[in-house]
């Protein structure tokens, strides 16, 4: 069988992708920094355009040096929220565990028992499980992880190389991405660079939109907790609140870790049903005024990306390929998404669809 010019070309795009997905999956450990440095890029490289020059006040290695220094600012605060939550939650919990087991016993279990539920918890042998692994502070569990020689070694090195490699992969690239630009679409035959240079402005534009859709579905999610949480007595409602906000751009998951240290410190700061109800009523709230007004009209509505979707392709990228499958997660499922749209449109359009049975 002879086959067409368009299946020989489809052909090779197949086996050109084959090839690139099986160097993914085998080199993923090596590629994590590379691959991670290259979203970065993209997410950060308009921010460079608009401060270098010709168009910015600034030369470009200056604005990228700026640019990646902010990044890292925000990165750093980011990952310093969890501190205070640490620092406050781990005395309140070693504090108020044996007493919640009591009043577990004295109140709850009665009622459980009525009902057919033996339930009864050992207080004694509880508050002697907390002294015994919540009063060791971060100092003494950061010597035992290190004591180990699968963490102490070959782990902390990786983190450490990493962690150096990465912010260097990263300006280099920021600092040559309009060349490196102009490299990847010499690689496209000049007789089909019109429809492929077509379909990823196409995809640029609708991962562009979808990002700074959840950019800003983000922001105000981390505004919203925040102040809810304030206003509701809470000791730890801005990094409770900001990392909420942040930890939603994975759909539901995230949502539901923010949650979780809420319900915690909640319980943890009041020792009542109140801590339960307002951590009830803030996040259901937060979760109807994302599902039906902010998603929807910062996000769904741009580029018709469901959650679902997101989901799934962090799922299967992440089963597949590791934290670099997460990393690839976003920008596959946009082409992905470009690419059925396009095959829909030529399925309406062919005269298989049209043909009358």
């Amino acid at each position: 069988m002879t086959l067409t010019s368009a299946q020989r070309l489809a052909l090779a795009w197949l086996a050109v992708a084959g090839t690139l997905a099986a160097l993914v999956w085998l080199l993923a450990p090596v590629l994590t920094p590379f691959l991670a440095a290259t979203v970065l890029a993209y997410v950060l490289h308009p921010a460079v355009g608009r401060l270098a020059r010709p168009r910015g006040p600034l030369p470009r290695l200056l604005a990228v040096a700026l640019v990646e220094l902010t990044a890292a600012a925000v990165a750093l605060g980011v990952l310093l929220l969890i501190v205070p939550i640490l620092s406050r939650e781990l005395p309140l919990l070693r504090e108020q565990i044996p007493v919640l087991a009591v009043r577990i016993n004295e109140q709850l279990a009665p009622w459980l028992r009525s009902h057919g539920v033996p339930v009864s918890l050992d207080a004694a042998s509880i508050k002697a499980f907390v002294v015994k692994y919540f009063n060791a502070n971060l100092e003494d569990w950061l010597a035992a992880a290190l004591s180990s020689a699968r963490i102490g070694g070959s782990f902390i090195l990786a983190i450490v190389g990493n962690a150096v490699l990465l912010p260097v992969v990263l300006f280099y690239l920021l600092a040559d991405w309009p060349q490196f630009i102009e490299r990847l679409r010499g690689f496209v035959p000049p007789r089909h660079a019109p429809g492929v240079m077509a379909y990823l402005r196409e995809c640029d534009a609708m991962l562009g939109q979808y990002l700074r859709g959840q950019l800003w579905v983000m922001g105000l999610l981390a505004l919203y907790y925040t102040l809810s949480l304030a206003l509701a007595g809470f000791e730890l409602a801005v990094p409770v609140g900001v990392f909420t906000g942040l930890a939603v751009f994975v759909p539901y998951l995230g949502f539901g870790l923010g949650a979780g240290l809420a319900l915690l410190a909640g319980v943890l700061q009041f020792a009542s049903w109140y801590g339960v109800l307002a951590v009830l009523a803030i996040y259901g709230f937060g979760q109807l005024l994302e599902s039906f007004f902010l998603t929807p009209r910062l996000v769904g509505e741009r580029i018709g990306l469901h959650p679902i979707a997101v989901i799934f392709a962090l799922l299967a990228c992440g089963h597949l390929f590791g934290f670099v499958g997460v990393l690839l997660a976003l920008p596959v499922g946009a082409l992905a998404l470009v690419a059925l749209r396009r095959l829909r449109e030529a399925y309406l359009g062919s005269p298989l669809y049209g043909a009358q049975g």
